[in-house]
C-alpha cells in the first residue's frame, strides 16, 4: 500500500494560496499570487525531483488538477522528472463537477473521500502524492489520512490569503523525519503523522 504524502508550499504566516502565479487562485480578491517563484533554486529543484521520483500515483483537487493539466502535457521531454511522472502515472481528481477530464490517465473520484482514497492507496505501488490542492489537503488531514507532510516554508509574510492549517484543523502531532534549508531560505521539513498531540504544563508544582 502506498503512503499518502502531501507536499505543500506555505508562507511564514501559513498562506498556501496561489504560490505559482498571479492568476492561479484569485479567490477572496487575492492579488499576491506567485509568491514562491522568486525562491526557486537548484536546492528546491532537487528536492521536488526527489519527491516525484517516489510517486506511484497522484491525488489532486480540481483547481490544482486544471492548473497542472494546462501545462504538464505540453512538457514532452522524457528526461523531465516531473513531467514524465505526471504524464505517465495514474491521476485521481476529487471533484463533483469535473466529468470529462482530457488528461490521459485521469480518474475522477467523488462520494466517500475516505473510502475512495483508502482504496486507491491500497492499489498504488509507491507514494500516493498530493501536491497543492489546499481544500483537498485540508479534508485529508481532517480525516487522518495523510501519512507524511513535506512542508516548504518560504521566507515571506503576505498578511492575507487562504491558510493550510486553518481554524478548526484536526489536532495532530507529527514526528520530524528530515529537514534542510535552500540557498534562498526556503525551509523544507518533512513530518510523519504521529496521532494526537500530547500536552503538559510548565507550571511549577505547589510546595507541599
Amino acid at each position: 500500500m502506498g503512503k499518502l504524502v502531501l507536499t505543500s508550499f506555505v508562507t511564514l504566516d501559513g498562506v498556501h494560496q496561489a504560490p505559482g502565479g498571479p492568476q492561479e487562485d484569485t479567490r477572496d480578491g487575492f492579488e499576491q499570487g506567485g509568491w514562491s517563484v522568486p525562491y526557486g533554486d537548484d536546492d528546491f529543484g532537487r528536492f521536488i525531483n526527489g519527491v516525484f521520483d517516489r510517486a506511484g500515483a497522484f491525488l489532486l483537487g480540481r483547481r490544482t488538477y486544471e492548473i497542472f493539466a494546462s501545462y504538464w502535457p505540453k512538457v514532452t521531454d522524457p528526461a523531465d522528472p516531473v513531467a514524465s511522472k505526471l504524464n505517465g502515472l495514474p491521476k485521481y481528481v476529487a471533484s463533483n463537477t469535473l466529468d470529462r477530464p482530457e488528461w490521459e490517465g485521469t480518474t475522477v473520484i467523488g462520494g466517500d473521500l475516505a473510502k475512495e482514497v483508502t482504496a486507491i492507496g491500497e492499489r498504488t505501488d509507491g507514494e500516493l502524492q498530493v501536491h497543492g490542492s489546499g481544500a483537498l489537503a485540508q479534508s485529508l488531514l481532517a480525516l487522518g489520512l495523510v501519512d507524511t507532510v513535506h512542508l516548504l516554508t518560504f521566507p515571506v509574510v503576505l498578511g492575507a490569503g487562504r491558510r493550510l492549517f486553518a481554524e478548526g484543523a484536526l489536532p495532530t502531532a507529527f514526528r520530524h523525519t528530515a529537514g534542510s534549508v535552500t540557498s534562498t531560505g526556503v525551509s523544507i521539513q518533512s513530518y510523519d503523522a504521529a496521532g494526537r498531540p500530547e500536552y503538559g504544563s510548565y507550571e511549577l508544582p505547589e510546595n507541599a
